[in-house]
């Protein structure tokens, strides 16, 4: 059998290669129509991602470690699934205060692809490797491939080295758990979301679904790190005027202060929000919220109450 044969039967077994039934008449349909077919299989990712938590809980859990350790996670994906993996990392420093670098995507071609398909780029695995390289991961790293089809070589090739290096790997797939096959993964997160409205159409239901996972695991790692009280975000950073704002009802809404007490407190804890809450609720000046706050581990409810983690 040839390479090329070889292929087109690997892409053709793919669960997101196959037909929807629900859809197959779409290209008669009304708008009305197609957005109601479109809409009812979108509503069925949510409860394909509920099937993977407890593997998700366990990927979260190994995120959480490696940062508090002086590790890294490090998004690895081609075309939408690099596209995702790259906005989620961008995202984590203005909403939760992460020292750039921290969480770090790249993607199969490069910044162009962001913008551009490079769709070549992904098809080689020493492309992945060669990027893990110059992202210079470590074992104290996490790196998270991240592929709707499982079978992405770009992907695969950044996972396999970074396992090499000592790294703890992750893999987001939409394809059935009982087809994953890819060897020295340490959790796999396989949410089988079935054929697409439009065969092999990977933007859609695969996109949906690996945008949950990455939101559920950075989100549930910043809260098990303190970057949350009760249920706002209160180590962003106030690079912007609208965050500037969010930071002051943040303040007040916690505190009970007014808009210009909010807003002196920012002041006075230099622009950061943690420091100006436990300023007020423990009564105490800058530098003593500071150290509450490192001996706390950087969590609000234990500095406040001057307890160590």
């Amino acid at each position: 059998m040839t390479d090329r044969k070889k292929l087109f039967e690997e892409i053709a077994a793919l669960s997101t290669e196959q037909r929807n039934k629900n859809s197959m008449n779409i290209d008669l349909a009304s708008t009305a129509e197609i957005l109601r077919i479109i809409n009812n299989e979108d509503k069925t990712v949510p409860f394909a991602v509920e099937k993977e938590l407890p593997y998700i809980e366990q990927a979260v859990e190994i995120i959480v470690n490696a940062i508090k350790n002086g590790g890294r996670l490090l998004y690895f994906g081609a075309g939408t699934s690099g596209r995702l993996g790259v906005v989620d990392a961008s995202e984590c420093p203005p909403t939760y205060g992460t020292p750039y670098g921290l969480i770090e995507g790249y993607i199969a071609g490069g910044k162009e692809a962001m913008f551009r398909a490079q769709e070549g780029a992904e098809d080689f695995e020493e492309n992945g490797a060669n990027d893990v390289l110059k992202a210079k991961v470590n074992n104290k790293d996490v790196v998270c491939g991240i592929a709707a089809s499982r079978r992405t070589p770009y992907v695969i090739g950044a996972v396999k080295k970074a396992k090499e290096l000592g790294a703890k790997t992750l893999y987001v797939t939409c394809t059935p758990r009982s087809t994953f096959n890819i060897e020295g993964v340490d959790v796999a997160i396989c949410v089988d979301v079935g054929p697409e409205v439009i065969m092999g159409s990977t933007r859609m239901k695969s996109g949906t679904a690996q945008k949950l996972v990455l939101n559920m695991l950075t989100t549930a790692s910043m809260i098990r790190l303190g970057k949350v009280y009760e249920n706002m975000m209160i180590d962003l950073q106030m690079t912007n005027k609208k965050l500037e704002e969010r930071s002051k009802r943040i303040v007040m809404t916690i505190t009970g202060v007014s808009y210009e007490q909010a807003e002196e407190y920012l002041k006075k804890a230099k622009g950061h929000v943690k420091t100006a809450l436990v300023m007020i609720l423990a009564n105490v000046d800058y530098n003593e919220a500071k150290l509450r706050l490192l001996k706390a581990d950087g969590f609000v409810r234990k500095a406040i109450n001057n307890r160590d983690i």
